[in-house]
């Protein structure tokens, strides 16, 4: 079974999660040290860099970083290039894929997909395997300063 983390500022990502019903590992602010210890998929909110010094803290803990094979990015489609940042960014930082992004806390059909691709890497397909949704098949717009 593929496990999953997921970190919430606002309570829009662990709304999403909880939609879901998948089991999952909330990051906390007051102790972000928490060892994975399997493979996993992040759930992960869109805000500035500082303010994701927790989620950096767990990514940097032991082996997370290692076991980390994708990413879901939420975030607010108003915000154009900016949507689902901290997701682009990680993917890009981490050379991990994104696979899937969400507005807000999701509708029932990013329930259904998110699920979806936690079933298929559970059952063993790789992230390239994985039915992505039809905008992240082609290029995805990376803002100047990702690296």
């Amino acid at each position: 079974m593929v496990a999953v983390a997921f970190y919430s500022i606002t309570g829009q990502t662990k709304k999403f999660v909880v939609k879901t019903g998948l089991e999952a590992h909330e990051i906390d602010d007051a102790w972000p040290q928490y060892e994975m210890g399997e493979k996993y998929v992040l759930i992960t909110p869109s805000y500035q860099d500082f303010m994701m010094d927790s989620l950096v803290d767990f990514l940097n803990y032991k082996d997370n970083k290692k076991n980390l094979v994708g990413i879901i990015g939420c975030g607010n489609r108003n915000f154009n290039d900016l949507f689902a940042q901290t997701a682009k960014k990680l993917s890009v930082t981490l050379k991990v894929p994104i696979l899937y992004l969400l507005e807000f806390s999701g509708t029932d059909k990013d329930v259904k997909s998110v699920k979806r691709i936690i079933k298929d890497l559970s059952k063993g397909q790789s992230t390239k395997e994985v039915q992505k949704p039809k905008e992240l098949r082609g290029n995805i717009s990376f803002l100047s300063d990702y690296r």
